[in-house]
């Protein structure tokens, strides 16, 4: 947690008297060094790790105290916002769907470690991730990070404009008609940023705008692997985003 820094900083911009229902606080990498300069350990001082907030939880003290959270707009440049800016991944308890791999053999090195990128790649070998989506004609074409283009949107009641933010893809799969946006994650997660589907989803709808695109969230829990299936019903709303499908599956080799 970053609860001593992030109170330093809200106490010498006075951001406590900021009215975040008239506007989001804009605040830049700059002030934040300004403000935890004396601080030693890195955490406590580094603006990367000082603004990653991925989950309701990992927010310092006066974020969730105020129920505020904190949005890229541009490179070093940061929004505060009031609001929801997450998306819960709930827990998936139907019974797991058996999934015959389309593969005729089992790939030793699929078990050898326990990495995301593994797991995700192994589901897509075997067909899984094609028939979730109903798309056999996806072919792996993105992976890793990128900058968004200049976007606007509305969150919470507000606009912003967001350029030459970095996002990534742990894995994206175009098709003929689809284009499959991967965000991976290795342990039991029960929400998470709406922006990391968001960006992605945005910026890629951007480039493949006659193509629909899907952004799942996918994780390996023991062995099964559950699939969460989002959509954007206003692409202009980062709150707009619902879960359609959601499902976990066993894999079974021929």
């Amino acid at each position: 947690m970053n609860d001593i820094p992030w109170q330093k900083i809200f106490d010498d911009l006075d951001i406590h008297n900021h009215d975040f229902q008239i506007s989001p606080y804009y605040i830049d990498a700059d002030q934040i060094k300004a403000c935890c300069q004396n601080f030693t350990r890195t955490n406590e001082k580094e603006v990367r790790i000082l603004c990653k907030q991925d989950t309701r939880e990992s927010r310092p003290k006066v974020f969730r105290d105020n129920g505020l959270f904190l949005l890229p707009i541009k490179n070093g440049k940061y929004a505060i916002l009031a609001g929801e800016g997450y998306i819960d991944i709930p827990d998936i308890t139907t019974p797991p769907e058996i999934y015959r791999s389309k593969l005729d053999f089992h790939p030793i090195t699929s078990t050898i470690g326990n990495s995301e990128m593994q797991h995700v790649d192994y589901a897509f070998a075997t067909g899984l991730i094609q028939d979730f989506v109903g798309d056999d004609t996806l072919v792996l074409t993105i992976r890793g990070r990128k900058y968004t283009p200049k976007f606007d949107f509305q969150v919470n009641g507000h606009q912003l404009t967001v350029e030459s933010v970095q996002t990534e893809v742990d894995a994206g799969y175009e098709g003929k008609e689809k284009l499959v946006l991967i965000e991976v994650k290795n342990s039991a997660t029960t929400n998470t940023i709406i922006r990391q589907l968001y960006y992605p989803y945005r910026k890629w709808k951007y480039h493949v705008p006659d193509k629909e695109v899907i952004p799942l969230f996918f994780e390996k829990r023991g062995g099964y692997y559950y699939i969460w299936q989002f959509k954007f019903e206003d692409d202009n709303d980062y709150n707009s985003i619902k879960l359609v499908n959601a499902k976990r599956f066993k894999i079974e080799s021929n």
